[in-house]
């Protein structure tokens, strides 16, 4: 299923139950941070592992743009828990059990089982900035922090 979102559209709605406890939403953002919603297949997986420790070594980065980064994937709470707690991750993994959010955004693989790898840049009014279909793990963190100098 490939995405059909593009730069200027709204960002679709979604709420999830996070690593960390919390639920999180589109919503919580909207006028206080821009997003880094990025979708990733697997945890543990070595590509899936690559990534999200290369958005944990620019978090303080992203921070200092006044950005959150937020993954998704079709795995459970428990399952991304012991991920983020295995990679140290300073950022929340929202569980798309249900995957309505991959579905929203247009990345669930044609399986129906998991998300494709795939990132969006939402800025603090809910629209879509940035959309990477087809992501390539090495320097993907710092060509999203790019993006966000232009917004």
């Amino acid at each position: 299923m490939p995405t059909t979102l593009t730069p200027g559209d709204r960002a679709p709605a979604f709420s999830g139950e996070a690593s960390d406890g919390t639920t999180i939403a589109l919503k919580d953002f909207k006028e206080k941070k821009n997003l880094v919603l990025y979708f990733y297949p697997m945890d543990n997986s070595p590509g899936c592992t690559r990534e999200a420790r290369a958005f944990r070594d620019a978090a303080e980065r992203f921070a200092e743009t006044d950005t959150t980064i937020v993954g998704v994937s079709t795995q459970s709470v428990e399952s991304h828990k012991r991920f983020a707690a295995n990679n140290e991750l300073p950022f929340a993994l929202l569980s798309d059990r249900d995957k309505r959010i991959s579905r929203a955004y247009g990345v669930l693989k044609e399986n129906g089982k998991t998300a494709e790898r795939a990132t969006f840049l939402i800025d603090k009014r809910g629209k879509i900035r940035g959309v990477w279909p087809k992501v390539s793990i090495t320097g993907h963190a710092d060509e999203i922090l790019a993006a966000i100098e232009g917004l």
